[in-house]
């Protein structure tokens, strides 16, 4: 992850690309502490870059800072899975409730773009580019909606949701979703039928939920022991 010299004019965007993969796979653990100078040192960074990046990815929801503690991965538990589940299922059949009437041609090209961005990123074993573009994927309805706040409720859940995805790749031994695993997801929402799509979104996200529940939970058993 974090051997070769950076160049200076985008430090602080790879390295923030760095530990966001690093994160996403597992290399950084959920709660491992992040120590300011021995990252300096193993990057060949100064610490302002750095402490940038960190900011970055805080932002993003995928480090937490605790003010006389440090800064660390977020963990994810099996309250916030079960909490994500319910606001994922809630917030985005409203996301179609709100665009079914105002589904353009622009918004159904974009959503086969997207789907198909996601299969090459399967396609490459790209985990970290898979998850990347399965948020791109579920979060079209959401900037077609017209709605600031259900956006950003949308974009407050991304750094769990990130968290949760990569827990839920390792629980199934593989590094992105299966190939097919949005197709129905998008032929519902290029379809005729809102209750269908509503009753496809329960089904979708209730995909491999308790095996990624039981996998967090014997890691942080683990944790703890």
């Amino acid at each position: 992850m974090i051997s070769s010299p950076l160049k200076r004019e985008t430090m602080s965007t790879q390295i923030a690309a760095l530990l966001r993969s690093a994160i996403l796979t597992g290399e950084l653990e959920p709660g491992a502490q992040l120590v300011e100078n021995t990252l300096a040192i193993r990057l060949g960074a100064s610490r302002g870059p750095l402490r940038e990046a960190m900011r970055q990815l805080v932002d993003e929801g995928l480090l937490v800072s605790v003010p006389y503690t440090g800064t660390r991965v977020v963990d994810i538990s099996i309250q916030d899975i079960n909490d994500i589940y319910a606001m994922r299922t809630c917030l985005e059949q409203f996301a179609f409730e709100q665009i079914w009437d105002r589904r353009c041609e622009a918004f159904k090209e974009e959503l086969i773009r997207r789907n198909a961005t996601l299969k090459d990123a399967i396609d490459r074993a790209d985990g970290v580019g898979a998850i990347e573009a399965e948020l791109d994927l579920h979060g079209l309805a959401y900037e077609h909606a017209g709605n600031r706040i259900l956006l950003n409720s949308w974009t407050g859940l991304r750094g769990h949701l990130q968290m949760y995805w990569a827990s839920h790749h390792r629980a199934h031994g593989t590094t992105g979703p299966k190939r097919e695993s949005h197709d129905d997801y998008v032929r519902h929402a290029l379809g005729s039928s809102l209750s269908a799509m509503k009753d496809e979104l329960r089904g979708h996200m209730l995909r491999g939920l308790e095996k990624t529940k039981a996998f967090v939970e014997a890691r942080n058993k683990a944790q703890v022991e």
